[in-house]
């Protein structure tokens, strides 16, 4: 098939795990046989002249990497207004490129990945007449535990639940995005099947543990924002260091939040104790986890959670909430230990037992490695796709009006209330 991606991270610019899911994501199908194009874009802050739009081929696939317009908006100011600008360059870029090479390359589907790219997707999919498939990687209102009562919050959702209303055919890669996405959006929704994100063990690398002495370190890997929970495990690290003296935490990453969670360090008076790192790169992270004791993954909300089958591929000790997909990566007692989200003192006796028994740590890291097996594989997650891809039908479209939004934490929708009402 030729499929088109939508997606705003692609390799070099990634801001977080969509990045990666959709490079191999593309690069397995077009090892596949399938003829693939990504429309995606070049680094923020960068201009036509500096950084020009460029349609190159990398790994079998074709890359259209869209230049940023020269209206001044940041993303971190003007959110909304950053993405309808890059949504306006990508159409014009896909429309450009796609329909006006002369070759006129036409999908057979266009694949978007998450709410910033909904406007183009929604476009090029309508322009081009073919079936329009969402990958759903997260919500605002599961971000915010349920609450979309902020002006760019309701925005967020609004656009999130247009592009699933508009969807042929949609894909989570948890058991508990899908019921995330049906409760947020309505059981009237496309079909929606669900595909864990894959890992290339290969590019982890497998260290047996050993028993340690001395001082116990942690680790901690992800994007620094609310939602990941670390500053649960700076709250529960001073009870961690009263039963195992001299903890330290390692904390690889960077985010929003980042100076917000150095005050919490010092907050709970650990920061001697803490070292932030900032964001490393895929070598670094192999070596931290080859060296820490344990990773703690706290997230208060995580659609998957892609960094635990990373660790579990290295060997570390797996210590993580339960969290939405996580609760589906990690399976307590057999492959790691696992506690409520911001629950602080279940993750200090997750880590506490960890740190108290290594032995039995090392053998849930065994057991978390030999899990990784065909069913995490990007040949199967490509394959699934291609699935849902080809079985994808362009439906007849009907108007329809502005989602309802309550002021409050979304509820339980009724099965039986159409979409958007």
């Amino acid at each position: 098939m030729r499929v088109l991606f939508v997606s705003w991270e692609y390799p070099p610019v990634v801001v977080g795990g969509l990045g990666r899911h959709v490079h191999h994501l593309a690069t397995e199908m077009a090892a596949a046989g399938h003829d693939v194009v990504v429309l995606t874009r070049r680094p923020s802050g960068t201009d036509a002249i500096s950084h020009p739009t460029t349609d190159t081929v990398a790994e079998g696939v074709r890359v259209i990497a869209v230049a940023e317009d020269p209206p001044e908006f940041d993303f971190g100011q003007d959110m909304m207004a950053w993405t309808l600008a890059m949504g306006h360059s990508f159409i014009r870029a896909g429309l450009r490129s796609l329909a006006g090479d002369g070759s006129r390359w036409t999908p057979d589907i266009v694949h978007a990945h998450d709410w910033l790219v909904a406007h183009p997707a929604i476009a090029l999919a309508e322009f081009f007449d073919v079936p329009l498939v969402s990958t759903i990687h997260a919500t605002e209102a599961g971000r915010h535990s349920g609450w979309v009562s902020g002006r760019t919050n309701r925005q967020v959702h609004s656009v999130e639940w247009w592009l699933v209303a508009e969807s042929d055919a949609l894909i989570t890669c948890s058991a508990s995005m899908r019921d995330e996405v049906h409760r947020l959006f309505g059981y009237d929704a496309a079909d929606i099947t669900v595909i864990h994100n894959g890992i290339d063990i290969r590019t982890w690398p497998f260290a047996p543990r050993t028993r340690t002495t001395g001082s116990a370190e942690l680790l901690f890997a992800g994007r620094l924002e609310y939602e990941k929970g670390v500053q649960d495990l700076l709250a529960a690290l001073p009870r961690i260091r009263r039963s195992h003296p001299g903890t330290t935490l390692t904390i690889a990453g960077d985010g929003t939040q980042r100076d917000w969670l150095m005050e919490q360090a010092r907050k709970h008076r650990v920061s001697k104790a803490v070292r932030f790192i900032g964001a490393v790169d895929h070598d670094e992270l192999i070596t931290l986890m080859h060296r820490c004791d344990a990773i703690v993954l706290p997230s208060r909300y995580e659609p998957f959670g892609i960094v635990a089958l990373e660790a579990a591929a290295t060997g570390i000790p797996l210590i993580a909430s339960n969290a939405g997909g996580l609760g589906e990566a990690v399976q307590e007692p057999d492959t790691g230990l696992t506690f409520e989200p911001a629950d602080v003192a279940g993750l200090a006796t997750a880590v506490r037992a960890t740190l108290s028994d290594p032995d039995a740590a090392a053998q849930r890291a065994l057991r978390a490695r030999a899990r990784l097996t065909a069913e995490f594989s990007w040949a199967e997650v490509a394959e699934r796709t291609a699935s849902v891809h080809l079985a994808a039908k362009r439906r007849v479209r009907h108007p329809v009006g502005r989602p309802d939004i309550p002021m409050r934490p979304l509820p339980e929708r009724d099965p039986n209330q159409p979409l958007g009402h």
